[in-house]
């Protein structure tokens, strides 16, 4: 039997910062304000010109060198987004692997908004254990920054862009695989998080959508699932929190993680904080938070990682699995 290995990870972030400061200029906020509430100091905008399926090549290409391995290895693309470069079609996946110079393998995007990442690996894993495939790139990228009003103080403080990737392979071995993972949605919540089409005849025309959020309600019911979601993916492992060497969640909301790492009784030094620097990056959070660590020498090969993720649709998931990088 084959097992899914969480292999390598990379990470980018566009250069241009957009700071609390900068954003008292243009809407109606403060600094104290969106700290207070959110935990976040910054966040990455995407340059004039430059795509979602940019970042996702540099943030590839990253975690391509570091599992040590050609990118003619790659049997299966999966792009988690809410931001593709083109509406309908092509998908992302497709543009990431021209940009790679792979060819002739599946590639595909999924929509599962800030859970996409664990719903990759998801497929990512299943895909492995079938049989199927044996080495995928699974990439969470976003520029939400060109779906985001910034006239509406409520959403605009909340989100920016960035790109993370990892590669997940095949092992004979359970040792440091991916143990376990869980995903799931609600349908009943749809309208928590939305990005409606403009009608033809508006500015913009139909591409002309922002995000719409039902903060409080999203706010309360993130925290009741994921905490839920989390001690229930400990008991199905017949674990304890004590076991888990980092906590990744989502970085949404520095309130919301905070909530459920209590939930779960995970000290502090365990829960993983990016979101002051990057804001809420979606299906790039997850990612992004992982090559945090690991660049910065606190993720090594070995660690135990809990994963967790909620977004729009209503989805969620999380993640129980060894990293594997050198």
């Amino acid at each position: 039997m084959s097992f899914a290995v969480f292999k390598s990870i990379g990470a980018y972030v566009p250069e241009k910062i957009l700071s609390n400061e900068e954003l008292e200029k243009i809407v109606d906020t403060s600094d104290e304000w969106i700290l207070k509430r959110t935990g976040i100091k910054e966040r990455r905008i995407a340059a004039d010109g430059e795509l979602t399926s940019d970042l996702a090549l540099k943030a590839s290409i990253k975690a391509i060198e570091r599992a040590k391995i050609n990118k003619e290895d790659i049997d299966l693309i999966v792009f988690a987004t809410i931001t593709p470069d083109f509406l309908c079609m092509p998908s992302t996946a497709c543009i990431l692997a021209d940009k790679l110079g792979i060819k002739n393998v599946a590639a595909f995007d999924i929509s599962a908004a800030c859970s996409g990442f664990i719903y990759g690996l998801s497929v990512a894993k299943a895909y492995i254990e079938s049989g199927m495939k044996k080495t995928v790139l699974v990439v969470g990228a976003e520029t939400l920054s060109r779906i985001v009003d910034y006239t509406d103080r409520t959403t605009c403080v909340l989100f920016g862009d960035g790109a993370g990737a990892a590669i997940i392979t095949a092992s004979e071995s359970r040792e440091n695989a991916i143990l376990d993972i869980h995903t799931s949605a609600d349908g009943g919540y749809w309208d928590f998080l939305v990005t409606p089409l403009a009608p033809k005849g508006v500015e913009g025309g139909i591409c002309g959508s922002h995000i719409k959020m039902k903060g409080n309600e999203t706010f309360k019911l993130a925290v009741k699932t994921l905490a839920s979601d989390c001690v229930n993916m400990l008991k199905a492992n017949n674990m304890e929190s004590s076991a888990i060497d980092y906590f990744i969640p989502h970085q949404a909301n520095y309130r919301i993680i905070k909530a459920v790492g209590e939930s779960v009784g995970l000290p502090d030094e365990k829960v993983v904080l990016t979101v002051g620097k990057y804001g809420n990056t979606s299906a790039a959070s997850i990612p992004m938070a992982i090559n945090e660590m690991y660049e910065t020498g606190k993720l090594k090969k070995g660690h135990l990682m809990l994963l967790d993720a909620f977004g729009g649709g209503l989805t969620w998931g999380s993640c129980l699995s060894y990293f594997d990088c050198e």
